[in-house]
């Protein structure tokens, strides 16, 4: 015969025994709800530039003062990059203007160089010239072999990772010594 004191007590010994079980499920569980949290905020941080990009290359190609295929769009963490050539001062402009209006962009970075139509033939031609031979001086280096190099009317672009801040100086230097560019950009990254 079982008496409801025993049963009691035996049940209440058992709650007991299981509360730091039950204690350590509880943590897992906040655990796992923080990392799905976190997850879910990379995530949407990504799918915000993307859609960024996407509503701002729109606008531009619906912009009758931007032609939307003469500029490159990026975004990275709200900020709009914008590159490429556009035929008139108002264009760059403009496309600055259509960035900004864009909702979720925190600033607009605008790299767009003004070439008329004319001159975009000479200057893509000599732009691939400046670029070639960028690349070929970078390779005779060791510490500059991985450096991608882009010229857009004669401003020449370093990008990719190199050994020191040192090597990334360098980099600038050599670029700039090429006959026809007339500014270097250096975005590279070092590991020391």
């Amino acid at each position: 015969m079982w008496h409801w004191k025993a049963v009691t007590c035996t049940f209440a010994l058992g709650l007991i025994a299981a509360a730091p079980v039950m204690a350590m499920a509880g943590e897992k569980m906040d655990e796992a709800k923080e990392k799905t949290r976190s997850t879910t905020e990379e995530a949407t941080g990504a799918v915000s530039d993307s859609w960024i990009t996407s509503k701002t290359k729109i606008a531009l190609f619906s912009d009758d003062r931007v032609k939307g295929r003469q500029v490159s769009v990026d975004t990275e963490h709200g900020v709009v990059h914008l590159r490429g050539k556009v035929d008139t001062s108002e264009a760059r402009m403009a496309a600055t203007q259509v960035a900004q209006g864009i909702e979720g962009v925190k600033s607009v970075k605008n790299d767009l160089q003004v070439v008329s139509p004319e001159e975009r033939s000479a200057v893509k031609a000599n732009d691939k010239e400046i670029a070639k031979t960028v690349e070929s001086h970078m390779k005779t280096d060791a510490q500059l072999k991985k450096v991608d190099v882009r010229a857009d009317a004669g401003v020449v672009t370093l990008t990719g990772e190199v050994p020191s801040i040192h090597a990334s100086a360098k980099a600038s230097e050599v670029a700039r010594s090429v006959h026809g560019v007339r500014s270097v950009k250096n975005e590279l990254t070092f590991t020391r």
